[in-house]
């Protein structure tokens, strides 16, 4: 029986069709010549399948390919974008001109690969916080200009987004911090721009901690925090929240699966990952011709 399926909106039509058309010309450039070696008008069936247990995702970057290179492939898929797969799971089945699917693997493949590459470490981070209340999210550290996919692909594997990059959030970091003259600063600088986004900052002490808990930004980011020191926050927190505030709390710092749920344990709200979308491992796929 099939697990239910995570709900993740791909991102809108024209995004998707312009990372397919910028992969596709840089693949096929001016032609597909080994395809030539293939007769002309030669129809031929294809499977995909998953070497390995994945949570795939990609879907409709697949199914852009194929409609940019030859609209008359057929693709039947045999799961859907959040569902598990066990190593040797058919994904897909195609049919239609063996020019256009030979020309049309490689780029196809890179996306499923990729995308179910993030789902895949993002869900393993999901499970491993399970019942702790904490929530996984992503991070602005993604491949460029796949940012978007790879946002959907965190979605997919049961994680949230962070910002989608500096236009949709103010942060306020270390470096900013430093450069606006301190904490108290920079979070005044912050609210005088009046801008209609979250409001967040980056804490490395205890003591910055304090200083958003006061501003009552949206969120505090604390950065690098022992455990114990992650307990004092979070309690603070939520004394905070006790008292009227909004502030949540967000852990982040070369996060490992092996640490992960040790640092939910201790009550943050969510825990950032940059390795969801940064050390990238595509999944094993393989394309056959079948027929």
């Amino acid at each position: 029986m099939r697990k239910a399926r995570i709900s993740c909106a791909p991102p809108p039509a024209s995004s998707i069709a312009a990372d397919v058309e910028r992969a596709l010309i840089e693949d096929v450039g001016s032609g597909d010549v080994t395809a030539r070696l293939v007769p002309a008008g030669t129809i031929a069936a294809a499977t995909v399948i998953t070497r390995e247990a994945a949570v795939i995702c990609g879907r409709p970057w697949v199914d852009e390919v194929f409609r940019q290179l030859d609209a008359s492939v057929h693709l039947d898929w045999r799961l859907d974008d959040g569902e598990a797969a066990a190593a040797g799971r058919p994904l897909l089945n195609l049919r239609g001109p063996a020019r256009s699917l030979l020309t049309g693997e490689r780029t196809a493949l890179n996306f499923l690969q990729t995308l179910s590459g993030t789902a895949t470490a993002t869900r393993a981070f999901v499970e491993a916080v399970a019942g702790t209340g904490a929530v996984i999210v992503d991070t602005r550290k993604t491949l460029p200009g796949l940012r978007a996919a790879q946002k959907y692909a965190v979605r997919c594997g049961g994680g949230v987004n962070h910002r989608y990059g500096l236009h949709d959030a103010i942060l306020i970091k270390e470096n900013h911090i430093a450069a606006a003259g301190g904490v108290h600063a920079a979070i005044a600088a912050a609210r005088a721009l009046a801008a209609a986004v979250p409001l967040m900052t980056e804490a490395e002490t205890l003591a910055e901690a304090r200083a958003a808990l006061a501003a009552d930004v949206d969120l505090v980011l604390v950065d690098d925090f022992e455990l114990d020191a992650l307990r004092e926050a979070v309690r603070l927190t939520r004394a905070h929240r006790a008292g009227g505030g909004r502030t949540l709390i967000e852990y982040s710092g070369g996060t490992t699966l092996e640490r992960v749920r040790a640092i939910a344990e201790t009550g943050v709200d969510r825990i950032s990952v940059g390795a969801i979308t940064k050390h990238l491992r595509a999944i094993d796929l393989s394309l056959r011709l079948t027929g």
